[in-house]
């Protein structure tokens, strides 16, 4: 039984807190990612395949999944982009860049990947990426809703389009301490007035996003599929403040 799982954007925040989650659990990963010493640098920590590629350019992105190998277990896509601002002044760049990013190239990973994850011994996992701002509606995020709303779309067909065989589901995650969120995070005042918003009172860190990741593409999360998951200290639901 193959026990392989790609991660796109492996060598993010998220991408490299699953990756380690699921090799010590035992699993096999294989990482694509666009910096090459990083790349090199996590692969080799965790005893991982790697390869090389950036998610605009499809034949590099189709090549680095299909060297993982022809069966895989799972495929995580955990490409995103920040991208805030008020929408007068987003550009047909803005949202033609965030689409690419985060919608046509995990629906370009999953193309790439299908072969192998219908060849698995077994039921093979996708697990993708959205943001809480697709439920709740944020100032600035028009661009990012907007991407990240096809994703949450392209779960649900996926869902529906690859059962029984190939279960698909979907994390949404809050403000998280991650790189790319350096910008939000970095300033401590800003950070600790958004974490106050949440009704954990913290803002989320790469393992919490991983945790669910590794679980969802499990055999233990067997009979779900087609879902969005929530991974955001309660801020897509509750209101602890009147």
């Amino acid at each position: 039984m193959s026990d392989i799982t790609i991660i796109v954007g492996g060598t993010g925040g998220a991408g490299s807190a699953l990756a380690r989650r699921l090799v010590a659990a035992g699993r096999k990963v294989h990482l694509v990612g666009r910096d090459p010493v990083r790349l090199q640098a996590l692969a080799s920590e965790l005893g991982a395949t790697s390869a090389v590629a950036d998610v605009l350019d499809a034949e590099a992105l189709k090549a680095a999944i299909e060297a993982a190998g022809p069966s895989v277990a799972g495929l995580a896509y955990m490409v995103g982009s920040i991208n805030l601002k008020p929408v007068s002044r987003l550009t047909d760049a803005d949202f033609e860049l965030d689409f690419r990013l985060n919608a046509l190239g995990a629906v370009r990973s999953v193309q790439a990947a299908l072969p192998a994850l219908k060849a698995a011994d077994g039921t093979a996992a996708i697990l993708l990426v959205s943001t809480v701002a697709v439920a709740q509606g944020f100032t600035a995020h028009a661009s990012v809703a907007m991407a990240k709303g096809a994703v949450e779309g392209l779960t649900l067909a996926l869902g529906a389009e690859l059962a029984p065989k190939i279960r698909v589901n979907c994390v949404a995650p809050s403000l998280t301490r991650t790189p790319m969120a350096r910008a939000l995070t970095g300033n401590e005042q800003m950070a600790t007035a958004i974490a106050q918003m949440h009704a954990m009172q913290r803002l989320g860190e790469p393992d919490d996003i991983a945790a669910l990741a590794a679980f969802l593409l499990s055999p233990d999360a067997g009979w779900i599929t087609g879902q969005i998951v929530g991974v955001d200290g309660g801020r897509s639901m509750l209101r602890t403040k009147g």
